[in-house]
């Protein structure tokens, strides 16, 4: 295992675990160099950095922006920003808007089918009232009894097209590539084996993202079985890209790898953090 994790959240998104908690944990697991990278929002960095600089580790800026790319929406990755910067929080503001409407939405849709109780359900478990989203519904339907697991909940409920599931309009590509940029940090596709693309559309995407002035893409990620990393490890190289690792943890036992376990980078792969000077 890597002593890199690049990408985890915390409860100030959709995590279940305190700024300070998660990283703990990270370091627990022989983590030395981390990114708390929350959705949409930076408030965790403060207090995530007290404790990474009390346990002795490095902690970077990040950030995950929801992304609106054509019909897809698609997460990019900030590393090495500068959480406050007026560019980046006035752009993140902009899409955490509409959230708690967003969630009404879903709620009612859940009740036609027999699902109650959900909105103040799910609100119970969102530490950031303003950061509800899908998997604090997800958890309070299976905490409740609905469900059986998180991932039974999204494939039945709240995946795309689904009873629960209420689109939003995101970030566009250019414009989250932009926030990152402007507060001093490098932007990376995060998770791309989870899109379900093929080649064609995972080359645009790559192509408008470079476009775009992205520079990284996940290549290790609790999502990414090893043809993933395979697969992901070549592209990095035929378009120039660096590569970056990540557990997306987001909560013990629900799946993927826990935060700070992540896969080694393939020796073919040119880490993001080497790149650009950040430690270990």
């Amino acid at each position: 295992m890597a002593s890199v994790d690049l990408h985890f959240h915390s409860n100030i998104s959709d995590g279940a675990l305190s700024p300070a908690d998660v990283v703990t944990r990270a370091a627990g697991r022989g983590a030395t160099l981390l990114a708390l990278t929350d959705h949409d929002c930076t408030r965790g960095f403060a207090e995530a950095a007290a404790t990474a600089h009390e346990l002795g580790l490095t902690l970077i800026g990040g950030v995950e922006i929801s992304v609106s790319w054509g019909k897809h929406t698609i997460h990019i990755v900030g590393l090495g920003i500068e959480p406050g910067h007026t560019v980046l929080e006035t752009g993140l503001q902009s899409i955490r808007e509409g959230r708690i409407e967003r969630a009404h939405a879903m709620a009612q849709a859940l009740e036609k089918a027999g699902i109650g109780g959900t909105f103040d359900g799910a609100m119970a478990l969102a530490a950031n009232p303003e950061m509800i989203g899908r998997a604090h519904f997800a958890r309070y339907m299976v905490n409740a009894g609905y469900i059986k697991d998180m991932r039974t909940v999204f494939r039945k409920f709240l995946a795309a097209g689904k009873t629960g599931y209420v689109p939003h309009q995101w970030a566009s590509l250019a414009d989250a590539v932009h926030w990152i940029r402007a507060a001093g940090g490098v932007a990376v596709i995060a998770h791309p084996g989870r899109y379900g693309f093929g080649t064609t559309l995972t080359e645009r995407l790559i192509l408008d993202f470079k476009d775009a002035g992205g520079e990284a893409i996940e290549v290790a990620s609790g999502s990414h079985s090893l043809d993933d990393m395979h697969k992901y490890t070549l592209l990095a190289e035929r378009f120039a890209l660096l590569a970056s690792a990540g557990s997306d943890f987001h909560a013990p036992g629900e799946g993927g790898r826990d935060v700070g376990l992540t896969a080694e980078l393939p020796p073919l792969c040119r880490p993001v953090w080497r790149e650009k000077g950040w430690g270990s």
